[in-house]
């Protein structure tokens, strides 16, 4: 599954254009490498997520193409979250 369709489904950025902007932005890395949004993701690849206030830190548990609000959060896994404050 693509990183950018990932992020979205998941729940951890609202919209799929957002998590796409973030790719081309180089605040998302896989396995420690910026990646672009067709990056293909697979189960086990630790993500972080790069924010002005923080990152995030998760992995990823299962891929599916669609999940209810409720069963977002089962598909990853968060190792880490910091602060900038």
């Amino acid at each position: 599954m693509r990183i950018d369709k990932f992020l979205k489904v998941s729940r951890i950025l609202k919209r799929r254009t957002v998590a796409g902007d973030a790719c081309k932005a180089g605040k998302v890395s896989v396995n420690g490498k910026d990646v672009k949004p067709a990056y293909s993701l697979k189960v086990g690849d630790v993500v972080e997520l790069r924010f002005s206030a923080g990152s995030l830190r998760f992995r990823v548990l299962d891929l599916k193409e669609t999940v209810k609000k409720e069963e977002a959060a089962s598909l990853y896994e968060i190792l880490s979250d910091t602060d900038a404050s």
